[in-house]
């Protein structure tokens, strides 16, 4: 793990510079053990009703990303509020315009494509941590804003396909994408896009239907039902991750206190020329850093 420096008078408290490829922490499970996920390699998509507590594991992961050396954020925030804090730590971050949403995740196709293709001139089949590629994380806040609330049916219906994909080519380029929704019921999110997602996490849900559209078909009548999960116990849910069976877990929350130092901290250490500008890659996200 790297170590960030700092000169004595910068007033900046020196810190630990994490990495995408190290487990992030997302809280507690039901026996008070932390709960671990690697996410270089992986996609996770949260659903729950509002108030459940998915905008805090989405935070807990912003975090880790805006604090790793190796780490380029992409955020997409209807809202504005939910991921805004982290702003000026992300290469690009997007609110309510389906046009900027198009844009980026066209720019993301492309880095995609291009490290593909230099995966391809090496003999390579996925990049590591001793490529000095950047892991591109991709935080979206509701998916439903972008692919069927605002905008044209043409657009949602492209913002679906380019999300689609980048969940099912993207992990093996570095670029993991993590996204939230209340519902991801067919008329939201199409099965093709849903599916693609391996790691799941279900906040409470009014039915056992909604929990079983969250974690997978079956789980409920196994006795993994998010509607088991009382309306005031926000940021608990169940976790589908490297096990591959439901877990109950209680996610970490960050008060917006938190956040901000975080982010403050976050956006100094990303300052042109600092421990997250990898010597000899590109400086350009547009292509493969």
């Amino acid at each position: 793990m790297a170590t960030a420096t700092a000169s004595p008078s910068a007033g900046v408290p020196v810190g630990p510079g994490l990495s995408m490829f190290d487990p992030i922490f997302l809280g507690i499970d039901e026996f008070g053990q932390p709960v671990y996920i690697t996410l270089a390699y992986r996609n996770l998509l949260a659903g729950g009703e509002p108030g459940g507590g998915k905008s805090g594991l989405l935070n807990t992961i912003a975090a880790h990303a805006a604090l790793s050396v190796d780490s380029r954020l992409v955020l997409l925030d209807g809202k504005l509020v939910e991921l805004g804090q982290w702003e000026d730590s992300a290469d690009a971050f997007i609110g309510p315009d389906i046009t900027a949403a198009l844009d980026v995740l066209r720019r993301l196709q492309v880095v995609m494509n291009n490290r593909y293709a230099w995966l391809r001139a090496h003999n390579r089949r996925k990049v590591t941590a001793a490529d000095r590629l950047s892991v591109i994380t991709v935080l979206v806040d509701e998916i439903a804003f972008y692919s069927a609330t605002v905008g044209a049916k043409q657009e949602q219906e492209e913002f679906v396909a380019l999300l689609r994909d980048l969940v099912a080519r993207g992990r093996a380029a570095g670029i993991p994408v993590v996204a939230a929704t209340q519902r991801p019921s067919f008329d939201i999110i199409p099965t093709s896009l849903r599916d693609l997602f391996g790691y799941r996490a279900a906040f409470r849900c009014t039915t056992s239907n909604s929990s079983n559209i969250v974690l997978g078909h079956g789980w409920a009548e196994q006795g993994y039902s998010a509607t088991d999960i009382a309306p005031t116990n926000q940021g608990a849910a169940y976790l589908i991750a490297e096990g591959g069976v439901p877990r109950r877990i209680k996610v970490a929350f960050l008060t917006d206190a938190q956040i901000s130092g975080i982010a403050d901290y976050a956006a100094w250490i990303r300052r042109p020329g600092t421990i997250t500008t990898p010597p000899g890659s590109p400086a350009d996200w547009g292509m493969a850093a």
